[in-house]
Formats: C-alpha cells, sequence, structure tokens
C-alpha cells in the first residue's frame, strides 16, 4: 500500500489533490474500486472514469482531474514509461515462499549466495553456483556447473542446462529452456538438401541419406538483466557458445538456434525464430513470427515487422517487412498495389474487350 505522494515521488511525477490518499492496486478506468488507482492516462479514457469508484487516477499532462469528481491525480511526463515503476512497484510477485524447500534437490557440491530460495521439486546440480537473492522456483532444473548471477527467478518449470553462464537479474518465465543441444545434423555425402540450396532448386543425382547428429559442445552465455518468456528456448552451440547480450528481452515461444550472438538490448518478440549462426547487433527489434535464415548479419537497430522472413544480411539501421523481407515502405507500397490488382484486370478487360469489339466494325 502506498499513498499518492509515495508513489508520485517514486515515478518523479507531479501530484495535486489530496495526496495522503491510500492506494492498494491498479485498475482500469471503468473497473476502479475505491483505493485503487485508476489508470486514464490519454483522454480517449476520461469518460471511463465516471463508470469507476475511484477518487485517484494517473492521467495525462494537463488534464482537469477535479471535473473527473477524483480527490487526486498524478500526471507523469512519459506515462507509458510510468507504468514501468508503477507495476514494480505493484507486483505482488509469484507467491513463492523463501528459504529452501525439503523437497527440493540440491547437490552438496552446488553453491547458494546469501538469501537464495529453492522451491519445491527444483533440482541444482553438482558445480552450479547462484548468486545472492536468487529465487529457484517449484520444479525448476539447474544443470552441472551452471552459473547464474544474483538475484534471478527461475519460475515453475524454467530449465538451466549445463554450463550455462548467466549473469544478474536473469528472469526466466515458466517452461524456458536455455542449453538444450542444438538442431545439427549431417550426411556422409553432400545431401539433397545442400545441393538444392546451391542450385536453388536442382538437387541433382543427389540421393536420400541417413543424418548423422553433430553433438553439442559448446554451452550458452548470457548477459545482466536478460529475460525469456514462457517457452522461450536457448541451444547451446556446437564448438563455441551461443551468446545474448546485457538487457536482451525474449518473447514467449522465442527461440535462438546454436551458435548465434545477439546483442544488448534487443527484443525478440513472440514466436521469433533465429536460425543457427545467425549474428544480431545491439537495439534490434524482430516483430512476432518474424524467421532469421541461419548464416546471416543483422545489423545494429534494425526493426521487423512482423511476420518478416529475413533470408540475406540486413544493413543496420533499416526498417523491413514482408517476406522476403523488403524495406519497410516499399513492402507497403508493393502490399497496396497487389490489392489494387483485381481492379487493374478487370480494367484490362474491359479495355480487351473495348478494342475487340471495336476492331470487329472495321
Amino acid at each position: 500500500m502506498y499513498t499518492v505522494q509515495q508513489i508520485a515521488d517514486a515515478l518523479g511525477a507531479e501530484a495535486e489533490g489530496d495526496l495522503s490518499l491510500e492506494v492498494t492496486g491498479l485498475a482500469e478506468p471503468d473497473a476502479a474500486r475505491k483505493g485503487q488507482l485508476a489508470l486514464a492516462m490519454d483522454p480517449k479514457y476520461a469518460g471511463k472514469l465516471a463508470e469507476g469508484a475511484a477518487e485517484a487516477a494517473m492521467l495525462w499532462q494537463g488534464a482537469d482531474w477535479k471535473s473527473h469528481g477524483l480527490k487526486a491525480a498524478i500526471f507523469p511526463a512519459r506515462p507509458r514509461f510510468a507504468m514501468s515503476g508503477l507495476t514494480r512497484m505493484m507486483d505482488p510477485g509469484a507467491g513463492y515462499d523463501r528459504g529452501i524447500h525439503p523437497s527440493a534437490v540440491i547437490d552438496p557440491d552446488a553453491e547458494l549466495g546469501d538469501n537464495v530460495s529453492v522451491g519445491p521439486l527444483a533440482v541444482i546440480s553438482r558445480g552450479a553456483r547462484i548468486g545472492a537473492d536468487s529465487v529457484i522456483g517449484p520444479l525448476a532444473f539447474v544443470g552441472v556447473d551452471a552459473v547464474i548471477g544474483k538475484e534471478a527467478l527461475l519460475r515453475e518449470h524454467a530449465s538451466i542446462g549445463a554450463r550455462v553462464h548467466i549473469g544478474d537479474r536473469f528472469i526466466a518465465q515458466p517452461g524456458a529452456r536455455v542449453g538444450g543441444d542444438g538442431f545439427s545434423y549431417v550426411t556422409p555425402e553432400p545431401s539433397t538438401v545442400e545441393q538444392a540450396r546451391k542450385t536453388l532448386g536442382d538437387r541433382g543425382d543427389t540421393q536420400a541419406q541417413d543424418w548423422a547428429r553433430i553433438h553439442s559442445l559448446g554451452s550458452v552465455r548470457i548477459g545482466d538483466d536478460v529475460e525469456l518468456g514462457m517457452g522461450a528456448t536457448i541451444d547451446r552451440g556446437t564448438i563455441r557458445d551461443t551468446v545474448v547480450g546485457d538487457n536482451t528481452k525474449l518473447d514467449n515461444q522465442a527461440h535462438l538456434g546454436h551458435n548465434t550472438v545477439v546483442g544488448r538490448n534487443c527484443l525478440l518478440c513472440g514466436q521469433v525464430g533465429v536460425a543457427g549462426s545467425v549474428r544480431i547487433g545491439d537495439n534490434v527489434v524482430l516483430g512476432g513470427k518474424v524467421g532469421v535464415g541461419d548464416n546471416i548479419f543483422i545489423g545494429e537497430g534494425v526493426i521487423a515487422g512482423g511476420g518478416t522472413n529475413i533470408l540475406s544480411n540486413v544493413p543496420a539501421g533499416r526498417t523491413i517487412l514482408g517476406y522476403p523481407a523488403t524495406q519497410m515502405d516499399k513492402q507497403m507500397e508493393i502490399y497496396k498495389n497487389q490489392r489494387k490488382l483485381p481492379r487493374i484486370l478487370r480494367d484490362i478487360a474491359a479495355l480487351q474487350k473495348a478494342v475487340f469489339k471495336s476492331g470487329e466494325g472495321d
């Protein structure tokens, strides 16, 4: 529970009215009850304030808060950014108990820092090292010689493989997996796939063969402040490690193939699939369902819209979309022209009919 004044101070925001009002939680304007802070940070939500019972609200700069029957209001300079600090203050957490649960399995050779909590049926393997103030949730797994920094949170069923090295403040949502083997197979002779890729379709006289497994001897290295969404997966490298830079975030069901290197401060949204040996620069954003072919480079600051398929190198600073990926403005022009095709074809058919009819009379 916080007062309006405490919230405003924590966010570095202006506030007016009765700043001693206590806030027990957050709510959308029309659902807010007494004691909750209504979030109406855009004028389009103002009308919904009357449908709720909030006495205090977070509003946009310059809003006439008194006209909405409020007793207090907070005015952040950047409302969307203020949401980060506000939700952090109000987050009740996953509800895990502190301490070591008696059903947890912790190898005697594992090292746990100060104030580490381990939940029911979690497993921490030989030689693993867990940093101070970390939480290893129920049924989570930490492999042999894995290293996890301080203040980490492994939610239920998260799995960290052998020899993975992770920095501080790591978050793994339920079902995230780090350090599984890469998807690497080879045939005794050049395969039909290799030939087809080389010739763009011609298989020549190649024959189907059995696949032989290439084992993954590398692991995964992850920087500080990285978060993995539910079901996200990162494969270990073949010889060298797969790498994820500081402050990079992977959404639900995103996947990084073996040997991939991702820079810092990247966002990889839901169902992004990155094939092996890809290099991704800093500050890259890949929208939902973006696919990235193997062995290519994506430069710093690239933004790829949802559903984009990236099949070749992308220079730094590009904004791309489509399949295959092109500059977003060009892709939108192509899309608009495609939508015109039925009308153009009708016009052509009408013109042909008119021309042929005119020719019959000659």
